[in-house]
């Protein structure tokens, strides 16, 4: 069995997509020769946008979990905005309907003096423990992960010290990173976020990331020690759950959060034309997890408001139970340059689930070879209006036929399971180290 130091700021307690590719590595790595030591913060220390501490559950007992404590710059910037520090961790996601000046001053803080994110006070107290662990006893590689990326100076703080075999994992972009056209940062902000990124890439052993198209962009910028290791999804969350189709409604249900560059327009435009109430009765959308205002706000242009039901966060165990409710799961790319490369954790429990998937997004991206290699449904480009609609007239109309339309089976998806890219990635420290 090898030693493996893994840095991580997202853990049990911590909930939300952010945690589940940490906890799965944590979970499989001893199947395939690897012993994880964890380091992550302490979770009054932390900034986590969701809690779901059922998720502790699942970490093995062997693995030994080492919390720090951390500057939590979230404090000061919930004071900043007379908030609670809950609130304020959301802030650069979701949007609200009007900026203060205070809220305005805090995201340029956020953007231009807490560089590359806000969890970068954790990263003296991770380098520290890490330090002293790697002092202590032999390890024969380490992993960073992120967002938040300001993981990765603590793993390259300790690779510069000690020389440790280094695998820098990239769950999304870090100066590519969807929102953040929507930061305002300055050139020079820009500039040294820019060069973090450099000195890390091109300091670590090797660098994994989670789609084809995220990887090449990377290529295409530095020379790298790359290799894709997919999200996926767990088979023990879905061994033993039962729950079916809501047989009232034909549900379109979408599970995590949805800020503005995932706002469905291309829905709320098909919608419109079929008219649901009088030719769609018993159709309904249900959302789990945050919705930004100006989705709302489209919903009810499109005059389909009534029709929606928003949980705003639910553990893991009952978003797997209110995606496999669903008739229809609903997958939004965020509509932003390089949104081919997009691949969001859901879409894999989305496969698991058995359920047929109504895309929006690239339909050449890497999402839509997912769904076309398990036949789990359909992509459709953002403005495709009259594709939307004959889709939602097909699906609907063979539930109200008693024939639903099927989603991927088992033997379709097993290729995208957690232990099969734990594998991967189990195989690929060995190389390394």
């Amino acid at each position: 069995m090898r030693n493996l130091l893994f840095l991580t700021y997202y853990f049990p307690p911590s909930g939300g997509p952010g945690v589940q590719r940490s906890l799965k590595f944590t979970r499989y790595l001893s199947e395939f020769g690897w012993m994880p030591t964890i380091v992550t913060v302490r979770p009054e220390h932390a900034s986590y946008p969701d809690l779901d501490p059922d998720l502790g559950s699942e970490i093995p007992e062997a693995v030994q979990v080492e919390r720090t404590s951390a500057w939590d710059p979230y404090a000061l910037y919930a004071r900043m905005l007379q908030q609670e520090k809950q609130d304020a961790v959301s802030v650069g996601f979701l949007g609200t309907a009007e900026e203060s000046p205070q809220e305005r001053l805090a995201q340029w803080i956020r953007a231009n003096v807490f560089l590359p994110d806000a969890r970068v006070g954790w990263v003296p107290f991770a380098a520290a423990r890490g330090h002293a662990l790697l002092r202590d006893r032999p390890f024969d590689a380490m992993l960073t992960t992120g967002p938040p990326h300001s993981t990765h100076l603590a793993g390259l703080i300790l690779k510069l010290v000690h020389g440790t075999p280094w695998v820098v994992d990239m769950r999304d972009p870090w100066t590519e990173i969807d929102y953040r056209g929507e930061l305002p940062m300055t050139a020079a902000a820009r500039a040294v976020d820019g060069w973090l990124e450099g000195i890390v890439l091109r300091n670590a052993d090797a660098v994994t990331v989670v789609s084809e198209s995220m990887g090449r962009r990377l290529l295409d910028r530095m020379p790298l020690r790359l290799q894709v290791i997919q999200n996926g999804f767990d088979e023990a969350d879905f061994q033993g759950n039962d729950v079916g189709p809501d047989p009232e409604f034909f549900v379109i249900g979408h599970i995590g959060n949805m800020n503005r560059a995932r706002n469905p327009e291309v829905l709320w435009r098909a919608l419109t034309l079929l008219n649901p109430k009088e030719n769609m009765p018993r159709l309904r959308i249900h959302f789990t997890g945050n919705v930004d205002p100006s989705v709302l706000a489209a919903a009810a242009r499109a005059g389909v408001e009534d029709l929606i039901d928003v949980k705003p966060y639910v553990p893991h165990g009952a978003a797997i139970d209110r995606m496999r409710s669903s008739t229809l799961l609903l997958l939004c790319i965020n509509r932003v340059e390089g949104s081919s490369g997009i691949t969001t954790g859901k879409l894999y429990e989305y496969v698991a689930s058995g359920r047929p998937v109504l895309g929006i997004g690239p339909p050449a991206g890497d999402a839509a070879r997912v769904l076309g290699a398990t036949d789990a449904g359909r992509m459709f480009d953002f403005d495709d209006v009259d594709g939307v609609m004959a889709y939602l007239r097909a699906a609907y109309h063979a539930w109200d036929g008693g024939k639903p339309l099927p989603g991927a089976s088992p033997e379709r998806a097993a290729p995208y399971s957690r232990r099969h890219q734990t594998k991967a990635l189990a195989e690929l420290l060995s190389t390394v180290a």
